[in-house]
């Protein structure tokens, strides 16, 4: 992030600066209301943000943030942008997709916003950023700040961590760095299939309350508790004309449906369409509508309101060691505990293989 400091004057065009003087005009400018040129409207609202908490100050950034989307994209996407007005709204609304593809292509745009807009785009986005190899070596801590995303792929985080170990720059803050730089060195970079994977083993988990009022609503919670499973499992669900999902079960309650307030989302099904308890050898799976059970057992799949569903186990094992390393940064203390001990356990191979081969050339020796 770079400091945000006020604009100077000569950066400033009059109309921008009658809108900054003293008095009412200020406030109608933080709205909006001033008639003024696109270039003028963002520098004059991030002047205005610049005023710790008060009312201009605050009415300026909403402003901002509702400007319309074109709008706002093609005056950013102009190489006179100062650099800070670009990451005040990198900040502030480079979700949308126009808005990030204006800053981000800007040559104006500062190292550091980029790799604040790395830290939470999409993956798309990541990869757009990836595509500027110079940058990344220059500043390599947009490196970091890509890994540290749970939405980029893991493939794109290869190549960019590759990059890095080939030009021996030293990518801060990365934990197990000689580790990562040895495993993609010997070609144990992940593939576009170990990207669906390593999402699987992730799997972002939504902690919302469920909703609750029509017929569509969840079942009632009963005395379940609802918290961390110690599975590493998730569904696969196959429904005619519609594409395979896969959903992490990463609690022992998963809500599958369509609407807003659901553990995880899928078209063209009710709101809240499935309940999926998970104990330690099963589970059981309730149609919201009918109430209808079924008990899904590991890798027997069963017609479940239309769809074909199976329970699976995650093939954390099988994830490149890149994958697993960046899998143990990102995710909970379970995943944790499934990298740690293999991790632990290979060194242990590893330390009894050198003691088989001590003992061994001892015995040489001797004789």
């Amino acid at each position: 992030m770079i400091q945000h400091t006020p604009l100077e004057a000569h950066r400033l065009s009059p109309a921008a600066q009658r809108a900054l003087g003293p008095g009412p005009g200020r406030m109608m400018a933080a709205r909006g209301l001033m008639p003024l040129a696109p270039a003028d409207q963002v520098a004059v609202l991030y002047q205005l943000s610049l005023e710790g908490e008060s009312n201009v100050s605050l009415s300026a950034r909403a402003t901002a943030a509702g400007l319309p989307e074109k709008l706002l994209a093609g005056t950013l996407a102009a190489p006179t942008i100062d650099a800070r007005v670009l990451d005040f709204f990198a900040q502030l609304i480079a979700d949308k997709p126009a808005v990030f593809d204006a800053i981000a292509l800007n040559p104006t745009v500062a190292d550091q916003t980029i790799a604040t807009l790395a830290g939470r785009a999409g993956s798309r986005e990541v990869d757009q950023i990836a595509q500027n190899e110079q940058r990344l070596l220059r500043h390599p801590e947009i490196i970091a700040a890509m890994y540290m995303n749970r939405r980029a792929r893991m493939s794109t985080i290869d190549r960019v961590v590759e990059l890095a170990v080939r030009n021996n720059v030293r990518v801060p803050g990365l934990a197990a760095w000689d580790e990562l730089a040895r495993a993609l060195v010997g070609g144990g970079a992940s593939t576009a299939a170990d990207d669906t994977a390593f999402e699987a083993v992730i799997g972002a988990r939504d902690d919302s309350e469920l909703t609750s009022g029509d017929a569509e609503q969840a079942l009632p919670e009963d005395d379940f508790e609802i918290k961390t499973s110690t599975r590493l499992v998730e569904l696969q669900i196959a429904r005619p004309g519609q594409p395979n999902v896969r959903v992490p079960l990463r609690r022992t309650r998963t809500v599958l449906g369509s609407g807003t307030a659901v553990d995880a989302k899928l078209a063209d099904v009710p709101p809240q369409w499935i309940v999926v308890d998970l104990d330690e050898v099963r589970a059981t799976v309730t149609v919201v509508r009918s109430h209808e059970r079924h008990t899904l057992l590991m890798n027997q799949p069963l017609m479940i309101d239309g769809a074909r569903i199976l329970l699976l186990q995650i093939p954390f094992r099988d994830l490149p060691v890149p994958s697993k390393i960046r899998a143990a940064t990102l995710g909970d203390a379970f995943i944790r505990g499934e990298a740690i001990p293999r991790s632990a356990q290979a060194r242990r191979d590893g330390g009894d293989q050198v003691a088989r081969r001590h003992r061994h050339r001892g015995r040489a020796i001797r004789q």
